[in-house]
């Protein structure tokens, strides 16, 4: 096994004239909850589309869990597990339905698949809703049930793109609580984006922040913040970047708000 559960050397993408990701370096050890921090447009996304294989980098390289992810790019896939911020769940499908459906394309056996689903139901708290439909859901739910399909296949790396955008304090707060057990009781490897420095704070061990597609700065969120003289991430983003960052609802709430926060980068 490698190391890094996660690694960059001067990975970029360029999309014609605009660089979007500009010699991008870091290494996450395993059983790490890792954030990629930035303004909107930083090149965040950009950086997990390419270590998640859903685009090719221009320059560098990167590996996962070892796999070199544009040689080695079905293995790459076979060991990620990702959550994009564009809804995934069918809302006129059940939690069960929905999950049955990414267990046929992740090759679950047929034996195997209705104790994995419940599994990951359980351990994210909606064994109860396994046969509601997803429309019924709130915003909080939903997330939580998008994490359960990136999970079925028991992943050593998982992604997660802006995790609790468009939820209320309280829905988020219980996505956090079930990010720390996926580390604590699989030593699951996290990389996740996010708006919310209250968020990066409380769940990540290292962070980096981005801006204009290259990283400024790099490290334990308190090592952030002693560097910058500052006593909150939030005001070690806006030192870095000279950005500021500026908060659930139903599942067409969480839907709504994705749509907008793509649109914006």
């Amino acid at each position: 096994m490698s190391e890094a559960a996660l690694e960059t050397v001067n990975l970029a993408r360029r999309f014609g004239e605009l660089v979007a990701v500009d010699s991008v370096n870091f290494t996450v050890p395993y059983g790490t909850v890792f954030g990629l921090l930035g303004p909107n447009g930083a090149g965040k996304s950009t950086t997990i589309k390419m270590l998640t294989t859903l685009l090719a980098p221009t320059a560098g390289t990167g590996r996962v869990a070892g796999f070199d992810i544009v040689r080695e790019s079905f293995q790459v896939r076979k060991v990620i597990g990702y959550v994009p911020q564009l809804l995934s769940a069918d809302g006129n499908l059940t939690a069960y339905e929905n999950l049955l459906i990414f267990a046929k394309m992740y090759g679950i056996p047929r034996s195997e698949r209705k104790d994995r689903i419940m599994e990951v139901l359980g351990f994210m708290g909606l064994a109860d809703a396994a046969r509601t439909l997803v429309n019924r859901f709130s915003g909080g739910m939903v997330r939580r049930l998008e994490i359960a399909q990136s999970m079925l296949h028991r992943p050593e790396v998982l992604f997660l793109d802006e995790p609790t955008i468009g939820l209320d304090p309280v829905a988020r707060k219980g996505v956090w609580e079930h990010i720390r057990r996926l580390r604590a009781e699989f030593g699951t490897t996290i990389l996740l984006t996010t708006h919310y420095m209250e968020e990066a704070d409380e769940l990540c061990q290292c962070v980096a922040i981005m801006h204009l597609g290259r990283i400024v700065t790099l490290g334990a969120p308190d090592e952030i913040k002693a560097a910058a003289g500052v006593a909150t991430l939030d005001e070690a983003f806006t030192h870095y970047t000279g950005s500021s960052i500026r908060d659930g609802g139903t599942f067409r709430d969480a839907a709504r708000v994705r749509r907008v926060a793509r649109r914006m980068g």
